[in-house]
């Protein structure tokens, strides 16, 4: 009984893992959104700019959490953030996100954003 118990957690820990990653999205996917929406405010009250907006924040998030993460371990993060935030703006975004090659683009937009940080807010040595 303890083995299926086991077993059964394994399976529904797996599965959650894998619909958690079947669900990132990815750069070419959220650019093939952004370009149906309009490019004002009116962007924001449809249900893919929410999407969008949503994947963002969530990105931003979990990027931050890993900074967060590194430094209470005690191990030098990849990039710091200043607490006063990103300075992503949905130009900035969207021009960055354009800027990669088409090969680059299945990557996700956590990875992304990432990538940019580290570029854009490098830690001191």
């Amino acid at each position: 009984m303890l083995r299926f118990a086991s077993a059964l957690g394994l399976a529904l820990f797996l599965s959650l893992a894998a619909f958690t990653a079947a669900e990132a999205m990815t750069v070419r996917e959220f650019l093939s959104i952004a370009d149906r929406l309009p490019q004002n405010a009116t962007a924001a009250l449809r249900p893919d700019g929410r999407r969008l907006i949503n994947e963002v924040s969530t990105s931003v998030h979990a990027v931050r959490n890993a900074q967060f993460a590194d430094q209470r371990a005690g191990r030098r993060p990849a990039y710091c953030i200043p607490s006063r935030g990103t300075g992503i703006t949905p130009e900035g975004l969207l021009a960055r996100f354009r800027a990669l090659p088409q090969a680059r683009r299945d990557m996700t937009v956590q990875q992304a954003i990432r990538e940019w940080m580290i570029e854009r807010w490098p830690c001191g040595a």
